[in-house]
């Protein structure tokens, strides 16, 4: 009994997940309404509010999963060696096209503004730990050079999803890691 409700507790919520980034798709946050996404979902309302407080809530813990399935592939992989660093970022690449729904849609103009700057908080934390730190980039500089390297990186992403991923995801990887620091 006790599983029967663990995957009606995981259906509601992915039909609910699915609903808002099918809204996201033509809405921004602020115009969309629970009501809305309840009809979409087939949901009663108060089902949803046994799960979210609100669409933004809703939003938050679609960001949160993406982000800490960024953090896991970031961690598996040693940033400051060449061939781990572009077996880094085609990984992330694939794990961005078996997302891509949601990728594209975060990364629009309809979501949240908030979740292209918290991706871009991680790769930062992420990229100064592990690249800058061992590698000879002034540490003046080395911020502005994070910034740089990642704002370009998600553009590079944010065309390649608008595109229809017309590149495969080891060619996109071998794109973006050709824009790396030349020491």
């Amino acid at each position: 009994m006790n599983k029967k409700l663990d995957r009606r507790k995981k259906y509601t919520r992915m039909v609910l997940k699915d609903s808002l980034i099918n809204l996201l798709k033509t809405k921004q946050i602020s115009a969309i309404t629970v009501k809305e996404i309840c009809t979409d979902a087939d949901i009663n309302r108060s089902t949803f509010y046994s799960h979210y407080h609100d669409q933004f809530d809703l939003l938050e813990q679609i960001e949160e999963e993406l982000i800490a399935d960024l953090n896991t592939y970031l961690n598996q992989y040693n940033f400051e060696q060449e061939a781990e660093a572009l077996k880094m970022t085609e990984k992330l690449l694939e794990y961005v096209v078996s997302k891509r729904d949601i990728c594209r849609t975060l990364l629009s103009g309809n979501g949240d503004h908030s979740f292209e700057r918290r991706v871009m908080d991680v790769a930062r934390t992420f990229l100064i730990k592990n690249w800058i730190d061992n590698n000879e980039v002034d540490p003046d500089i080395s911020e502005y050079a994070g910034t740089f390297l990642i704002s370009g990186s998600i553009y590079v992403i944010k065309n390649w999803l608008a595109n229809d991923m017309d590149k495969s995801p080891k060619q996109m990887a071998e794109l973006i890691n050709s824009f790396r620091f030349r020491e």
